[in-house]
């Protein structure tokens, strides 16, 4: 139910209300007849966008109040009180939809933010938020032990024992949003999943576990346009309770922006490589083995590309446009260098040992793709790289007495993985993050500390099932329509160079009796000009007399 009266909001605990807010009008929420047992209060109210201020008193102040898209209180309630009071506004001068709710917990319920030292406000709740294109970055402040109305609170520094606030643990929960759903109805009716500890574990995805000895921050890898929910829970052992800090969202992009804004993330320049990428990743799919060359081409484009791509990015400041034409230009000088290396010294396994890293690098990116990657000991990036390039260099190795199996599984399974990048510049899909999650870590030396878990709904088992079926597909018909050929075609070079000196041997052979290159192209240029030149006057055409 919605509440636009901008008097009076009546609250029950555990209820969510949705308020439209405006700049003007203050709301004044209240709840009543709160049980003695209850000992403390979290009120919280939440929008999409638009900032929300939430204080104590009609006029806030920094150290009694919060500003944000998702931000609460704690009402300490002392002895006798039945009554708590909170004001709301918006910042925004239209109104904003929002939704309100307040959480109880009694004595021995954990306070989330009551030791805190780092924010403004003396206890709190609020989870701060901060995001790149990158990463995401989520902090907290410390909870502390629950205790009895009128009584002082633990000290946050008396020790480090079983009776202080050490012994408290911290649940990190991550939360998806529907995929390519942003409007603000769908937030609403999802963040009250991610408000109270039971709905928490229930519909959350539990990433880590923190205990007061780390720091109370986390990094996750960012989703540009993919709402998440994040949350933490802070658990007492030894009364085996919990509460919940204030869920907060983003979607790791700006909805204000008027270019690469929420609806409409990827630029131009992306969707053109990427769909012409992916022109040539279909073609390679289904004819990869059969046309060789283009084969080679688009295998060399690709690891040609991949690697300037990372060292122009590494070494200058271009922007990313350049960046990305300057990237296509040194893929297409590669997939040419590929080619030309087949056709001068013909060697095969040159050639299958790039082919063979492209799809090992897929292949292991695609294993870290799993919950496998978010393991702690792949935080080290010694760790990591020594086991990725493992990963990779096994494809090569497995494959290296059946060349030709390896060229077909190559082609298909890496052209129509093509398509779904390109899929991917259209329609949000996690399956993009296979090698974009590989990208951001060879870029950005902290990516290791962030953790990379991705949706897996509806729409990315739609778009997999459409890579395996390209990818089954192009291997199925290359593998039918070559198995009576010879694996590989033969050495360009030495081809021509035989048959060049066949010609000049065998004087019955027609082309053994065509001009030189120099001479065919002198008597072209003459025809030319021949052609281009006036016919000249002939005088008188009488009949000679016999």
């Amino acid at each position: 139910s919605f509440f636009c009266n901008p008097g009076l909001l009546e609250l029950s605990l555990g209820k969510f209300r949705n308020v439209l807010l405006n700049q003007t009008n203050p709301v004044e929420a209240v709840i009543r007849n709160i049980a003695s047992n209850v000992t403390v209060i979290i009120f919280q109210v939440h929008a999409q966008q638009s900032d929300v201020v939430i204080s104590f008193d009609k006029n806030p102040s920094v150290n009694s109040s919060g500003t944000g898209v998702d931000k609460g209180l704690v009402s300490i309630l002392q002895p006798q009180q039945s009554v708590c009071t909170w004001y709301l506004r918006s910042l925004d001068a239209s109104q904003v939809l929002s939704t309100a709710i307040s959480i109880p917990y009694m004595e021995k319920d954990p306070i989330p933010g009551g030791c805190n030292l780092e924010f403004d406000l003396e206890v709190d709740p609020n989870i701060y938020l901060d995001y790149t294109l990158v990463d995401i970055h989520i902090k907290f402040a410390p909870a502390n032990l629950g205790y009895t109305r009128g009584a002082n609170p633990p000290s946050c520094d008396s020790g480090t024992g079983q009776n202080s606030r050490w012994r408290l643990r911290y649940d990190v929960y991550q939360y998806f949003l529907p995929e390519n759903d942003l409007s603000e109805v769908v937030l609403m009716s999802h963040i009250r999943k991610m408000s109270e500890v039971q709905s928490i574990k229930a519909n959350g995805i539990k990433m880590l576990t923190l205990t007061t000895d780390d720091k109370t921050n986390v990094y996750f890898s960012s989703l540009p346009g993919q709402g998440v929910i994040y949350n933490v829970i802070v658990w007492d052992p030894l009364w085996n309770t919990s509460a919940a800090y204030i869920p907060v969202h983003t979607y790791a992009c700006s909805f204000a922006d008027l270019v690469d804004n929420c609806s409409s993330l990827s630029k131009l320049s992306t969707k053109v490589f990427f769909t012409a990428l992916a022109i040539l990743g279909l073609f390679t799919c289904f004819f990869g083995h059969r046309f060789w060359k283009t084969d080679l081409f688009f295998m060399g484009f690709i690891f040609a590309g991949f690697f300037f791509f990372v060292f122009i990015t590494r070494v200058t400041g271009l922007g990313y446009d350049v960046r990305l034409i300057l990237t296509a230009v040194a893929g297409i000088i590669g997939g040419l260098f590929l080619v030309a290396s087949w056709w001068r010294f013909g060697s095969v396994l040159l050639c299958m040992f790039i082919i063979g890293l492209v799809l090992g690098f897929l292949f292991s990116s695609t294993v870290f793709f799993t919950p496998l990657g978010d393991y702690r000991v792949f935080r080290d990036d010694v760790v990591f790289w020594v086991t990725f390039s493992s990963v990779a260099l096994m494809i090569p190795v497995l494959f290296v007495g059946c060349p030709r199996i390896l060229n077909i599984l190559a082609s298909g399974i890496v052209g129509s993985y093509a398509v779904i990048l390109a899929i991917a510049c259209y329609v949000y899909t996690s399956l993009a993050y296979i090698t974009l999650d590989l990208l951001r870590r060879v870029l950005n030396d902290y990516f290791s500390r962030a953790y990379t878990n991705v949706p897996f709904q509806t729409n990315d088992f739609i778009i997999l099932s459409v890579w395996t079926m390209l990818a089954l597909s192009g291997v199925t018909v290359q593998l039918r329509r070559e198995r009576s050929e010879v694996p590989f075609p033969p050495h360009p070079y030495l081809t021509w160079k035989r048959e060049r000196e066949r010609r000049s041997t065998n004087v019955l052979d027609p082309s053994h009796h065509i001009p030189p290159l120099r001479e065919r192209i002198h008597n072209k240029l003459l025809h030319i000009k021949e052609f281009f030149q006036k016919e000249q006057p002939a005088g008188e055409r009488t009949p000679l007399l016999l």
